[in-house]
């Protein structure tokens, strides 16, 4: 009974201002005292059309604010996405008599443990190499990087 009421109200609401959705073609009409008369006893029993009426516009409502809080979701979840990932690394000290094979190796397990994809965090790693070793190796870790974005990332897109 309380629901009837509410959607009584609500139809009533709908009535003053005049429904403006596509859904029906209820409109407001002031052409006769005797269209007056008919508006008044039908605003005491409000037909089954009316209230059908205001349950589709409530249900209309209802639908247009789930759809604005599932963007809403959306977009935090996007946001969330694209937050700075923070990568540990630790450096060790290492003698190789193969430095281009054991700079892959390494390049390859940073990139695959961490999930690395983005251009920016491809960037940091390799700066990270450039900072953490010796000039001298320089040319081979800017060699080995490539190599190793190559065999990852080609075939990617």
């Amino acid at each position: 009974m309380q629901r009837s009421r509410g959607v009584i109200k609500k139809q009533k609401q709908l009535q003053s201002r005049g429904c403006k959705a596509f859904c029906c073609s209820c409109r407001l009409s002031v052409s006769s005292s005797e269209g007056a008369e008919s508006s008044n006893s039908s605003e005491r029993f409000p037909t089954i059309s009316r209230i059908a009426h205001a349950m589709v516009q409530e249900r209309l409502d209802q639908m247009i604010r789930e759809r604005q809080e599932a963007r809403i979701e959306e977009r935090m979840r996007r946001s969330r996405r694209e937050e700075t990932k923070f990568v540990v690394m630790v450096a060790m000290e290492k003698s190789s008599y193969d430095p281009r094979e054991d700079f892959r190796e390494s390049m390859e397990e940073m990139i695959v443990a961490n999930r690395i994809h983005e251009a920016k965090d491809l960037r940091r790693l390799l700066n990270y190499y450039m900072k953490m070793n010796a000039e001298e190796f320089h040319g081979i870790i800017l060699e080995v990087f490539h190599d190793v974005c190559i065999d990852l990332f080609l075939y990617c897109k």
